[in-house]
């Protein structure tokens, strides 16, 4: 039997892809359609047009539910978990972010470096929840001003840009959650404080009573039970992360399935710590508080720790993105950056510091 000839201008010969489902064109006028917060609808810069998100379609949202953390270690993850996106990647700082896709070249948002797309890929663990931004960019814009308002011996330069207003990056950040049973067997000792009285010469040589504080040591033992829920630990590495951790608390209560109409006209950062590195931080996490545990559990007035056996089960975790404003400014040569939390408005960040302004004050 021969072969059959596809024939000219038959259907299956044509690109059938199924369209970009992170890209939302607008009714109106076609152009891309962007998450507003204000409305909770997409919205078109260009037509003013509003629409709501479509209902279903290949990205329709899940129910951000836990994945199971030694399954995946061992890369027992579905495929259907998994996904492959475009990224760029900074050589400055090292982030990992995805542009729109008419852009071709801009500063990254991390340290306001000129950057230029590529075609790298990432093969990553698809977020299963969002938070949502909740601050349209100026109210950020807003927060950030009276925050570098209220930094002493900042330089002008900084002043300057913070009334320049120039335009802030609204960029998803990756973060890891992690759930785990704690069961802990302990040893310790408990103290408890009781007082003598003692006679003793004062300086002026004259004797007076006074009572001293002792403790009472008993030797203690016993067992502690925690279920961590969703113990958050940051997945980039090019956040400052004593600044980011200052972010928080985020509303984990209010987390959404991920949706990419919510990514619409923002920028997502691709995570660049490790699930088992993310997990490493989150055990520093749960043996602080297990420790508190044991401590109030062994009670008196101090304790003692010698020895903590502890056993985690049900081991779970997700992929989320947390929303935040960037800004970076550039100083001596130096990138400093400034978070504001997408949610709260809270400000944190990176300062540089005026010498000539520190040198007057000291002189005067």
């Amino acid at each position: 039997m021969s072969e059959e000839t596809p024939q000219e201008g038959r259907e299956e010969d044509f690109d059938t892809a199924a369209p970009d489902p992170t890209r939302f064109p607008c009714p109106a006028c076609g152009s891309d359609m962007r998450y507003s917060p204000r409305t909770d609808r997409l919205t078109c810069d260009y037509c003013g047009e509003t629409a709501d998100a479509p209902k279903d379609g290949p990205w329709k949202a899940r129910p951000p539910e836990e994945l199971d953390y030694y399954a995946a270690l061992k890369g027992q993850v579905d495929a259907a978990e998994m996904e492959e996106t475009q990224t760029v990647h900074c050589t400055s700082c090292g982030a990992e972010f995805t542009f729109e896709p008419n852009v071709h070249s801009a500063e990254c948002p991390f340290c306001a470096s000129p950057v230029v797309t590529d075609t790298g890929t990432s093969r990553h663990i698809k977020p299963r929840g969002i938070l949502p931004f909740l601050i349209e960019e100026r109210a950020a814009k807003d927060a950030l001003r009276k925050w570098l308002r209220g930094l002493w011996f900042a330089p002008s330069g900084l002043k300057q840009y913070a009334r320049a207003d120039r335009p802030m990056t609204g960029i998803y950040a990756p973060y890891w959650t992690y759930d785990a049973q704690s069961e802990t067997d302990y040893r310790g000792e408990r103290g408890d404080a009781y007082y003598v009285t003692r006679t003793v010469r004062g300086s002026d040589g004259k004797m007076r009573t006074q009572r001293v504080r002792k403790i009472r040591w008993s030797r203690k033992s016993g067992h502690v039970s925690r279920f961590f829920d969703d113990v958050l630990v940051l997945a980039s590495s090019s956040l400052p992360k004593k600044y980011a951790d200052r972010l928080e608390p985020w509303d984990l209560s209010a987390l959404q399935p991920y949706r990419p109409d919510y990514v619409a006209g923002f920028r997502s950062e691709a995570y660049t710590v490790s699930l088992e590195d993310g997990f490493a931080e989150a055990r520093e996490i749960m043996d602080s508080v297990i420790r508190q545990d044991v401590r109030r559990d062994i009670g008196g007035d101090q304790q003692r720790i010698h020895e903590l056996r502890t056993r985690l089960s049900n081991v779970t975790f997700k992929h989320i993105l947390l929303p935040m404003w960037l800004a970076a400014y550039k100083y001596n040569g130096k990138s400093y950056r400034f978070i504001v939390n997408a949610r709260t408005g809270e400000v944190q960040g990176e300062r540089p510091y005026s010498a000539w302004k520190i040198a007057v004050a000291v002189i005067l």
